[in-house]
């Protein structure tokens, strides 16, 4: 604390030293917590001047607060502290070796001025906003071309008073796209972890163009009937790992994705080397895995085990069609426990959504080595809808070990599959002709760890007064 408080003393922030005696006088207790790096300095949010009365606006305060504790990234990085209050504040960006960390009883409020995000350009692998042909309204936390950045706490809240952006998307009043909760961008070296997020205008968590990250013990919370509310995307990401999540959401509980259309081919970045462990996914409206629409930078090496979903629109859903390209192949799907949804395993060829006429109709993607194994289900209205392209049929399905449970008697067949093939082995019902074939006793499931799971976290801590 002292090495900080002389480091701000440098720049300027001559109230810094006040509060830092001030502290000594109160009850210090240690918070403890683990993250990717530790930090040499540390500040709170009120000693830039935050208000936490759920009124006051902090959005200046949080860029100061940021700017300021950015000079010394290279001296052993920086953690801002938010205490318990609520502090409303629009959006702001984040700095290299940083950590944002809410402590327990402290809600970062967005505000619901839409003046406080200023608009940015459309993602180069979407070519337009995914709501409207305007650009994006700025995430409510972000960040680009960072290295080393954590956000975390002891189970603080985000909550991203999404309401009145739904509003408006659901009057089609907007021509922008509406602020995601958390978007970094081209960085590396993310963890965002221990918290609970609500509400959010549109997606909650949005890494994009970034490698090595990780996201874990979540809690995502929005409106069943929320537009768009998908819990995580990974977009052209590298080397991903989520787990212990729990989404209840308006659409999918995590959405692979690597770019649009033309859009996406040209920019060429796919997302491979994932984990998807431990998610727990309630989301009537959505998948609880999807991979796709946007898949048009390639997606591969994908992997999830140990998935439980409630009262969800299907487990595992690709989404693509012709004018996407590229491919969705090494797909590992390990252990699922599903209770009350319309599909268990649901793949679309003919997803029709573009960003504009410009797309290649002729651009087909590639759909290979699906893996499905250990999966239980009851109360489900349809096994299997499994769909590819005529002319571009989705090949290399392999699903073993299957249960699947019908709440109510069929009136339609159990499964439909069309311009797909595969294997089966020990699945019940029993799958479509094409893909009766005898396969292995066990799917494939790649027994080597993705590199993010040979990362060992740091404990860290601060000194929190009372």
């Amino acid at each position: 604390m002292q090495n900080f408080a002389a480091t701000l003393l440098l720049f300027g922030l001559i109230s810094f030293s006040f509060v830092e005696c001030r502290r000594k006088l109160l009850y210090e207790s240690y918070v403890t917590y683990h993250a990717i790096n530790c930090r040499k300095h540390t500040a709170f949010l009120t000693d830039f001047g935050g208000n936490g009365d759920g009124i006051t606006s902090n959005t200046a305060v949080f860029q100061a607060a940021v700017r300021n504790l950015s000079q010394v990234a290279e001296d052993g990085g920086a953690q801002l502290i938010v205490p318990p209050g609520k502090w409303v504040t629009g959006s702001f960006n984040l700095t290299s070796h940083f950590t944002l960390f809410i402590q327990s009883g402290a809600v970062i409020l967005a505000s619901q001025d839409a003046g406080e995000y200023p608009l940015v350009e459309p993602l180069p692998s979407y070519g337009e906003g995914r709501d409207g042909p305007g650009g994006r309204f700025s995430s409510l936390i972000g960040g680009s071309h960072l290295t080393d950045v954590v956000i975390t706490g002891d189970n603080g809240t985000i909550d991203g008073q999404g309401s009145v952006w739904w509003k408006k998307f659901n009057r089609k009043k907007l021509r922008n796209t509406r602020p995601y909760l958390i978007e970094l961008m081209y960085s590396n070296q993310l963890q965002i972890s221990n918290l609970t997020l609500i509400d959010s205008p549109s997606w909650f968590v949005h890494p994009v163009y970034s490698s090595d990250i990780i996201i874990q013990e979540l809690t995502i919370r929005a409106p069943i009937d929320s537009p768009n509310t998908d819990g995580i995307n990974p977009d052209s990401c590298n080397n991903v790992k989520i787990q212990d999540v729990n989404v209840v959401s308006g659409y999918d509980c995590v959405a692979v994705k690597s770019g649009l259309d033309e859009y996406g081919i040209k920019f060429g970045m796919p997302t491979e080397q994932m984990v998807i462990r431990r998610l727990t996914c309630n989301s009537p409206n959505g998948a609880v895995i999807a991979l796709g629409s946007e898949m048009s930078g390639g997606i591969k090496n994908i992997r999830a085990e140990d998935i439980t979903a409630i009262n969800s629109e299907s487990g595992i859903r690709i989404k693509t069609g012709p004018g996407r390209g590229s491919y969705i192949t090494d797909i590992f799907v390990n252990g699922m426990n599903l209770q009350t949804m319309d599909y268990v395993f649901w793949t679309t060829g003919s997803y029709g959504q573009h960003p504009d006429l410009g797309f290649d109709s002729k651009a087909l993607p590639v759909v290979d080595r699906i893996n499905y194994r250990n999966v239980v289900a009851e109360d489900v209205k349809t096994a299997g809808n499994m769909g590819g392209i005529d002319g571009d049929p989705f090949t290399g399905f392999c699903l073993s070990n299957v249960t699947v449970g019908f709440g109510v008697p069929q009136e339609n067949l159990a499964w439909n599959c069309t311009d797909v093939s595969g294997v089966s082995s020990n699945v019940t019902p029993e799958p479509c002709d094409v893909l009766t074939e005898k396969g292995p006793s066990d799917c494939e499931y790649p027994p080597d760890p993705v590199p993010i799971d040979n990362f060992e976290l740091n404990t860290c801590s601060f000194s929190s007064t009372t």
